[in-house]
């Protein structure tokens, strides 16, 4: 943020102030015409709150953003470090529970400023633990680039386990890369979630099961949407989740998760900091891939695999290369061998799923067909696993998520509080 002020003008948010328009501001997340009459010439967000009561939203701030907003703020800049341990490590999304904050900053905060945690529309309760939730994202209006952000609704999934939990969230609401054994598929293209919408989701998940949380917290990028055609905002997410001064997630326990988006993958390998890296392959062929994933046209397997072959990895990165057996489509032995073939010189693990029943024409494989092809990859020497896939009764489950029209959001302030499991 590069606001033009004075001393005294940041401390009494008063005077002539101006924005270097090349500079990076939060501004452009703000109206700048027509000029409001009452502005005192400037739309940074320290002054505009102040002058015309906007509210902004501070989720999905990195630690610097906030920094940089608490000094303009006309508070020491060491108060957005405090802010940032709040909302993402403390999870406090009251400004009114962030007691290490002076109480007259924090009723300055609650007036100028907001932490849009999604609202919950709905629980979804699974047999197995699991809880699938119906998420309302409440948009914006028309910002710098003149574009509102229409309101959406998405999915997020918490599965816990013994010794840890792992939590499913969604980058766009819908997708448009049209996999056509996914029904989020079905939807097209709602529109991409913001930065602070992808970490809300995280977040309302852990608060949610606070009291019952298990030592390690596991992030799949698997949800509604293609991560890597959501790039900044993702990533924005994914680094608050892997600071060891935000949510503290380890890299190893985060995974992102692509269709192919090839300029995507190359670009997340050039990241400092980066989840794992997991590619939805689902076919032995381009014939196969073609049908079943239109991507696959813009992306053939020898391009895509390639672009794995020179992913920049660390000396015990595997990338994982996710199959969705379809009964009589993709899961003979010819397939299994295939896939050994395409996969032959990478360091990659296999998960096969299962494909989950539901309302598309596809079928679940055999048991013996799943076995068999599970065998012929270890056999010869790949790593190969069989992920059953959970909350299937909840709808939960891979490829399952899509959206359905709900009673009315429960209050994010509300989200500690257990409802109950609708009746089977």
């Amino acid at each position: 943020m590069t606001c033009a002020m004075s001393g005294k003008d940041i401390g009494t948010m008063s005077g002539a102030m101006t924005c270097d328009p090349q500079g990076t501001c939060w501004c452009a997340e703000l109206p700048r015409a027509p000029m409001p009459a009452q502005s005192a010439g400037c739309l940074c967000p320290a002054c505009l709150c102040q002058d015309l009561g906007v509210t902004l939203d501070l989720l999905g701030k990195s630690a610097a953003e906030l920094r940089a907003w608490m000094a303009a703020f006309g508070e020491p800049a060491y108060r957005g470090a405090q802010l940032y341990h709040a909302i993402y490590a403390a999870r406090r999304f009251d400004f009114t529970a962030m007691t290490d904050l002076p109480a007259p900053l924090r009723a300055r905060l609650a007036a100028a400023a907001r932490i849009a945690i999604p609202e919950i529309s709905r629980r979804y309760h699974s047999a197995d633990g699991s809880v699938r939730y119906l998420l309302s994202l409440a948009g914006s209006p028309a910002g710098g680039s003149g574009a509102a952000i229409p309101t959406a609704r998405v999915e997020t999934v918490f599965m816990p386990s013994e010794n840890r939990q792992t939590i499913c969230i969604s980058t766009q609401a819908g997708c448009a890369v049209d996999c056509k054994f996914c029904l989020t598929a079905q939807l097209g293209l709602i529109r991409n979630l913001t930065a602070g919408e992808i970490v809300g989701q995280v977040l309302l998940a852990l608060e949610d099961h606070r009291d019952s949380l298990a030592p390690r917290t596991n992030v799949v990028l698997m949800g509604q949407g293609e991560p890597l055609l959501n790039f900044d905002p993702v990533m924005a997410a994914v680094r608050i989740m892997l600071d060891p001064n935000g949510m503290a997630l380890a890299p190893r326990h985060v995974t992102l998760s692509t269709s192919g988006i090839v300029p995507g993958i190359e670009r997340l390998s050039r990241e400092k900091v980066r989840p794992k890296l997991a590619i939805s392959l689902n076919a032995s062929s381009d014939e196969q891939r073609d049908a079943i994933m239109p991507i696959n046209r813009k992306y053939p397997l020898k391009v895509l695999l390639e672009a794995c072959r020179e992913y920049e990895r660390g000396n015990r990165e595997f990338i994982t290369f996710e199959y969705v057996l379809l009964g009589g489509l993709n899961d003979t032995p010819e397939d299994a061998r295939r896939v050994v073939r395409l996969l032959s010189g990478l360091r990659a693990k296999v998960n096969l799923i299962p494909w989950n029943p539901g309302e598309l024409p596809f079928r679940a494989p055999d048991a013996s067909s799943i076995e068999e092809f599970r065998r012929i990859l270890v056999d010869k020497g790949q790593l190969a696993f069989v992920r059953y896939s959970r909350g299937q009764d909840i709808a939960a489950a891979c490829g399952q998520l899509a959206l359905i029209e709900t009673p009315a959001p429960i209050s994010a302030a509300s989200i500690s509080a257990k409802a109950p499991a609708p009746p089977a």
